[in-house]
C-alpha cells in the first residue's frame, strides 16, 4: 500500500522506520518546520525529518501540511493511506475526506487523548495503557478505533522505559493494520464521548493539577520526566 507518513519527534522515528521495514514503505515524510532545540537554541530538524533523509525518503516541511502547496507534494505520490504519529500539526478538510487517515496514539482510547497520553497515564498510576489506531477526524482524537493493543505499566516505569514498548507496539499494529483486507480495515470502534479523558501537556506543579500531592503521585510524576519527555514534564513536585 502507498502510504505518506506525518510524524515529528522521537516517538514517531521508531513508528515510521517500521513502517518504511514494511511493504507499506511512505513514499514521502510530512514533518514540522526546523526550529530551535536544546540548550544552545540553534535551529535544527526534527527527528523524523533526520530520520526520513538516512532512510532515502523525501522530506517535505510545510508550514502546514494543509497548504495548496503542501497538498499537492501529498497528492503526487498517490497514495492509498496517511499515517500519522506525533505530528503535531492540525490536519483539516479537504485532507480528511481525501484520504483515509490512520493515527498512532499511545494510549487505549478513549482514556487519555491529547498530547501527553503516555505521561498521563504514569501519573495516574495506570496499570496498563497501549496503543490505538484510529481513523482521523477533525475532532481531537475522536474518531473510530480500528485496532488496539494494551501494555502493562510497571510501578518502576518511567517515560523513558515505557515509551519505547508502545513505539514498538505501535509501529508493529500500523503495519497489521495497513496490510488487512480493505473489508476488514472497515471495521472499527467508536470513541465514547462519555469515556474520553483528557492528556494535556504536563505540569506536575501546576495548581490545576487535579491530584492530591501525596508522595505517590510526585513519585510518579518525576517518573513521567526520566528521562525528559516530549511533553515536557518538570520533575519538581510542588
Amino acid at each position: 500500500m502507498r502510504t505518506v507518513f506525518l510524524g515529528t519527534n522521537e516517538f514517531a522515528v521508531a513508528v515510521l522506520q517500521r513502517l518504511a521495514d514494511s511493504p507499506h514503505r511512505p513514499g514521502l515524510v510530512v514533518t514540522r518546520p526546523d526550529k530551535p532545540r536544546g540548550r544552545g537554541r540553534r535551529v535544527a530538524p526534527p527527528p523524523a525529518a533526520l530520520a526520513a533523509r538516512e532512510l532515502g525518503i523525501d522530506v517535505l516541511q510545510p508550514g502546514s501540511v494543509n497548504d495548496d502547496d503542501a497538498r499537492a507534494a501529498v497528492a503526487a505520490v498517490a497514495p492509498e493511506a496517511l499515517c500519522v504519529c506525533a505530528y503535531g500539526g492540525l490536519i483539516r478538510e479537504p485532507l480528511l475526506s481525501d484520504y483515509r487517515i490512520l493515527n498512532v496514539h499511545p494510549s487505549l482510547l478513549p482514556r487519555w487523548r491529547g498530547a501527553a497520553p503516555v505521561e498521563r497515564a504514569i501519573m495516574a498510576g495506570d496499570v496498563d495503557t497501549g496503543v490505538s489506531i484510529m481513523e482521523l477526524v477533525e475532532a481531537l482524537d475522536a474518531g473510530p478505533v480500528c485496532a488496539r493493543r494494551s501494555e502493562p505499566v510497571h510501578h518502576h516505569d518511567t517515560y523513558g522505559t515505557l515509551a519505547p514498548r508502545l513505539q514498538r507496539i505501535g509501529g508493529a499494529l500500523l503495519v497489521e493494520r495497513s496490510t488487512t483486507s480493505r473489508r476488514a480495515r472497515r471495521r472499527t470502534t467508536p470513541t465514547p464521548p462519555t469515556r474520553r479523558r483528557s492528556a494535556p501537556r504536563t505540569a506536575c506543579s501546576t495548581p490545576r493539577t487535579p491530584h492530591p500531592r501525596t508522595s505517590a503521585w510526585c513519585a510518579r510524576c518525576t517518573r513521567t520526566s526520566a528521562p525528559a519527555s516530549p511533553a515536557g514534564t518538570p520533575t519538581r513536585c510542588a
